[in-house]
């Protein structure tokens, strides 16, 4: 099972192993558990079971 955050902007997810705080050295700003889920891609949960999390930007950043 994974938790699955949203940051404060809603531009960034984050998922983490169901229990396991967010390591707020590494993901600035205020983060809102979405939802607990059970199935993830394998992609993420390679990625969990490496780092302890999977983050990734929802939208593009727009150029100025």
């Amino acid at each position: 099972m994974f938790d699955v955050y949203l940051n404060d902007r809603r531009n960034c997810l984050l998922v983490v192993a169901k229990g396991q705080p967010i390591a707020a050295h590494r993901h600035f700003g205020q983060w809102h558990k979405k939802k607990a889920t059970v199935a993830v891609s394998d992609e993420i949960k390679r990625a969990v079971q490496k780092n302890g999390y999977y983050s990734r930007r929802l939208r593009p950043q727009r150029s100025q």
